[in-house]
């Protein structure tokens, strides 16, 4: 499993995008994690899935209402990262209306899962090969802090421990 000090792997994730522009087509966009990542500094937080209960009335909207203090504590941009395509995601964060706050990445393959060892094998309920739900801050690609949830829980992935770490760090 990934771990502070860690540097996430080159990962390809992808986006739906609503508005063409900066050389991106509207729809489906990749997300290159070296160059999405570089200079930057992401909250970013994962869930099993899209529209699922706990993460539409509670996770994903905790961090839409704390954009701006995400923002004051020096954090670059939100993304929400789910093992969803990038046609869910976009239409999950329209639902939620996360446009402009929150970016919603698309991790369909669970690769990146895989690759920070932290998936969530939903196979015996038909759910397939889904994401820990998780929160991390990460800086220039680099893991400052990270967050995992047990089982069923949902206390240390939220808004609030991310960004009470943020403005700590």
């Amino acid at each position: 499993m990934i771990k502070v000090g860690d540097t996430l792997p080159a990962c390809k994730l992808m986006e739906y995008v609503e508005v063409e522009g900066n050389g991106c087509s509207i729809g489906p966009n990749p997300v290159e994690l070296p160059q999405a990542l570089a200079d930057k500094t992401i909250a970013l937080f994962a869930v099993p899935g899209a529209f699922t209960p706990t993460c539409s009335a509670k996770h994903l909207p905790g961090y839409i209402e704390q954009v701006e203090a995400f923002k004051a504590a020096g954090v670059d941009e939100i993304w929400c990262v789910a093992v969803n395509d990038a046609f869910v995601m976009g239409a999950w964060g329209r639902d939620q209306k996360a446009g402009g706050k929150v970016r919603m990445i698309a991790d369909g393959d669970a690769a990146f899962a895989k690759a920070i060892g932290l998936t969530l094998d939903l196979n015996g309920k038909g759910l397939g090969l889904r994401s820990n739900r998780y929160s991390m801050l990460v800086k220039d690609g680099k893991v400052v802090s990270l967050n995992v949830e047990g089982p069923g829980k949902f206390e240390v992935s939220d808004a609030a421990t991310l960004l009470g770490q943020a403005k700590a760090a």
